[in-house]
């Protein structure tokens, strides 16, 4: 977190990084609030911005956009050179896996190492995730289920609610 010796503007940049960016981005892809990932990241751009050395979390306070909570986080993150909060956010496998996949542009930059299947989801992962309209899903379905009859009329399909699945059941 913070190096030793480092410079004042280091230890600014820390707190405004810590701030920016794993506090945020749990907010925002985890909690799904985007209240607070838009506060830890105005707090993140002051704090980096103020040209003194932030001693204490009543000092950031004073500073626009750093109300309590954050203040509290600071002189937490001051005293102990840690927050209890990102120790728990890196144990939590669910935050570590959205905060990996929404980093999916980052495969850009090493799409040379990708595999071919992992080309075309990296090719395709906007389509992938665009909603298909019920009218066109209800299409897919009748073509699925026509096209299970005509292998066999003893096999059961059925479209599942959300259209997530069609599964065949099949009768011995």
């Amino acid at each position: 977190m913070l190096r030793r010796g480092g410079t004042r503007s280091s230890a600014r940049e820390t707190l405004g990084g810590l701030l920016r960016g794993q506090l945020a981005n749990y907010e925002k892809n985890v909690n799904r609030a985007i209240h607070k990932y838009n506060a830890y990241r105005k707090a993140a751009s002051v704090i980096s911005k103020y040209p003194n050395k932030i001693k204490s979390g009543s000092e950031a306070k004073k500073l626009d956009g750093v109300g309590t909570k954050i203040a509290e986080k600071i002189d937490e993150f001051l005293s102990t050179g840690k927050l209890r909060k990102i120790e728990k956010i890196r144990q939590d496998d669910t935050s570590s896996s959205i905060n990996l996949l929404t980093r999916v542009s980052d495969l850009r930059k090493n799409e040379n190492k990708l595999n071919h299947h992992q080309r075309i989801g990296l090719k395709y992962f906007k389509d992938f995730e665009k909603r298909i309209p019920r009218k066109e899903m209800l299409e897919m379905q009748d073509v699925v289920l026509s096209e299970v009859k005509k292998v066999d009329p003893a096999y059961i399909a059925t479209g599942l609610s959300p259209f997530l699945i069609l599964c065949a059941v099949f009768i011995l």
